[in-house]
């Protein structure tokens, strides 16, 4: 059974052997901060689940063909999701800071097949976001700790899109590291609002991108905002994978999609038609999916 993605706003040129895998040059954030970062992204997680687990029962799951099996097995990820959570609010006491706590959340689902398809994207960005953060870490005990909770995410992302959704469990041989910004952009569309007494993190959201139906060796349309200061500058799209980014140029808000692609592939609208920066984006990431044969 196969499904659709039904998130794509979060939505020729072979793949270079691992090459350079989106550099960020920004100011370096300390471990307090990036580890309340990872507690936002836990407590959206966290409403996610308890959300979609209250609204729809096994009964649900059953009608909509999935098995009562797979809503147990959401279960006991809203546990480890909960577990993150309880770790790092203690970690960031212990570490003197102040935990941030939940914001108010909305989701774009209505039936169980779209909230498994939005499953499937936040414990992909998940992965991502803990990968990122990894080398960023001082600590390594941190660093040692993230990593353990990204394999988490890892296999949970693997469960969700092989065994329910019928698709393939990995999608390269390495993983996708995003930077903060690049995950809270990902992560805000599901965000209402927050607790004024939250600390602020150094984070932002990038300008939303939307790509269309993406069809390696096709062109394919973006949507976007370009912001004061870029002018005529040229504009590329970069391809995030496990293995590398491709840079294709832009023209007209359209670009050719590189052939190879497999799998849950970032997309972000750049200056530069070699490296991406907070600095050079535009706007996005954006999530793209590719089917492998």
């Amino acid at each position: 059974m196969k499904f659709t993605t039904v998130i794509s706003t979060l939505s020729v040129v072979s793949l270079p052997a691992l090459a350079s895998v989106t550099p960020v040059k920004r100011a370096a954030s300390s471990d307090v901060e990036i580890l309340n970062f990872a507690l936002t992204l836990e407590h959206l997680e966290v409403a996610f689940y308890s959300g979609g687990l209250s609204k729809f029962s096994q009964s649900a799951f059953r009608s909509s063909g999935f098995s009562a099996e797979d809503r147990n097995r959401y279960e006991q990820i809203l546990e480890h999701e909960q577990t993150h959570v309880t770790f790092l609010t203690n970690a960031i006491k212990a570490a003197g800071g102040r935990p941030v706590k939940p914001c108010t959340y909305s989701f774009p689902y209505k039936n169980v097949e779209q909230w498994v398809d939005i499953s499937y994207t936040l414990e992909s960005v998940g992965t991502s976001a803990y990968n990122g953060a990894i080398g960023a870490f001082k600590s390594k005990s941190y660093a040692t700790r993230a990593g353990s909770i990204m394999g988490v995410e890892a296999r949970q992302s693997a469960w969700i899109n092989s065994a329910v959704r019928g698709e393939n469990p990995w999608n390269t041989a390495f993983e996708t590291p995003l930077d903060m910004n690049q995950a809270f952009t990902l992560a805000k569309p599901f965000i209402v609002k927050c607790p004024t007494s939250n600390v602020r993190l150094p984070v932002k959201a990038n300008p939303p991108l939307t790509v269309g139906k993406a069809v390696g060796g096709n062109n394919v349309a973006l949507t976007f905002s370009v912001p004061r200061g870029v002018g005529s500058k040229p504009l590329f799209a970069a391809w995030l994978t496990g293995t590398g980014t491709v840079f294709t140029r832009i023209t007209n808000k359209q670009t050719k999609v590189p052939r190879g692609l497999l799998g849950f592939v970032y997309v972000i609208i750049t200056t530069s038609g070699n490296v991406v920066t907070d600095a050079n984006t535009v706007a996005g990431p954006a999530v793209v999916t590719f089917p492998f044969n």
